[in-house]
């Protein structure tokens, strides 16, 4: 795949009638994910002011400081078009795209534009009312194309790659973080650009969903939670949880293990064109209640992954967003014991025109070591 793939010179024009359908005068999309998104531009996040203004009608064009110049006419956002704005070091960039929007109702902010930037937009247009750009580029973000699908796909397999040496970094008497930084080079070296997380969660830590690497030692008959996850060079993001026990596990995990096993294969089957996130993560929780467990079952099913970790549609109750082919997301049902331990499975699903295809693709077992 090329960023020609990835990054399509079509996501421009299609973000700009999304912009005029949702009654926006304008998005303002600064660096971070719906900037590269909408043009294949890492930015560096930089207090100096980046912003790629898509106006509803008229021309786009990218702001950026004179010195960051080279780096954005050199990266995939040149194939645009676009004008490309320097600004020095004396100008005020913020009442240089203001005079060139001129007077604007609404514009649509970049979901993980920094405040000082908002308040600095705000404060150049002080009549213009500033609403997510999320509420436009969902609908777009969602619904991967087959090129984005083929990057999650190798993402995928870059992280099963990692799961399969976990094994040999786990043994009693080592720490969480020892664990934690053997596997943070394997993910490196299976080919990510970045680690994104990293969860080694040994015993009671288990039971704790996003537990951080601490220098808890693992024990003998203790349940570790690996959940490990990254980004390619392409922007596409990777993450799966797998479970392993470091000799025979208690009886009582034992137990909810295989309830957990049920429960993630029901969410995953019930994965179709259709069918509502919310009825995913009913599908997962069901099964966990029935076997007496709903309370021990925290959080939601799963979350929409492509170029950030989480992103829309996510599988919770109260989501009635139904499944598109194309949505990919995962399904990652837990069950969590306060003080004891916990367990957690994890693939990322793509939907198909037929179901649900999985994305990560080793063992869903129990891995004694």
């Amino acid at each position: 795949m090329t960023s020609q793939d990835l990054y399509p010179v079509s996501r421009l024009a299609a973000a700009q009638e999304a912009t005029a359908k949702a009654g926006l005068d304008a998005l303002l999309l600064t660096p971070g994910p719906d900037l590269r998104y909408v043009s294949g531009y890492q930015a560096l996040p930089l207090e100096r002011l980046t912003c790629l203004v898509v106006p509803a009608a008229g021309e786009p064009y990218m702001m950026v400081p004179r010195l960051e110049l080279p780096a954005a006419q050199a990266s995939p956002a040149s194939r645009l078009g676009l004008e490309f704005v320097a600004w020095d070091e004396t100008d005020d960039p913020y009442e240089i795209a203001a005079k060139r929007l001129g007077s604007v109702a609404k514009v649509g902010l970049a979901d993980r534009m920094w405040a000082m930037a908002s308040l600095a937009f705000r404060a150049a247009m002080p009549g213009t009312e500033q609403v997510l750009a999320g509420t436009v580029l969902r609908e777009l973000r969602m619904r991967k194309s087959p090129a984005e699908v083929e990057a999650l796909r190798e993402a995928g397999e870059a992280i099963d790659a990692v799961h399969r040496q976990v094994p040999g970094f786990l043994r009693a008497g080592r720490t969480e973080r020892e664990v934690g930084r053997d596997i943070a080079d394997a993910i490196l070296a299976a080919g990510h650009e970045t680690v994104d997380f990293v969860i080694v969660a040994s015993g009671p830590n288990g039971a704790s969903p996003h537990a951080e690497l601490s220098d808890r030692v693992i024990r003998a008959g203790e349940p570790v939670v690996v959940d490990i996850g990254g980004q390619l060079h392409n922007g596409y993001c990777s993450d799966s949880t797998r479970n392993y026990c470091v000799g025979e596990p208690p009886a009582e995990y034992a137990e909810y293990f295989e309830v957990l096993r049920r429960a993630q294969d029901a969410a995953c089957e019930a994965v179709r064109p259709g069918v509502s996130c919310e009825s995913i993560d009913a599908a997962a929780r069901e099964v966990i209640t029935e076997a007496g467990f709903g309370e021990k079952f925290i959080h939601r099913t799963g979350h929409g992954i492509g170029i950030e970790t989480h992103e829309e549609p996510y599988i919770v109750a109260g989501n009635g967003e139904l499944m598109e082919p194309g949505f990919a997301f995962s399904v990652e049902p837990g069950i969590y014991l306060a003080g004891s331990h916990g367990a957690r499975i994890e693939d990322i699903l793509v939907c198909t025109d037929s179901g649900g295809l999985r994305l990560n693709n080793t063992p869903r077992d129990l891995v004694i070591v």
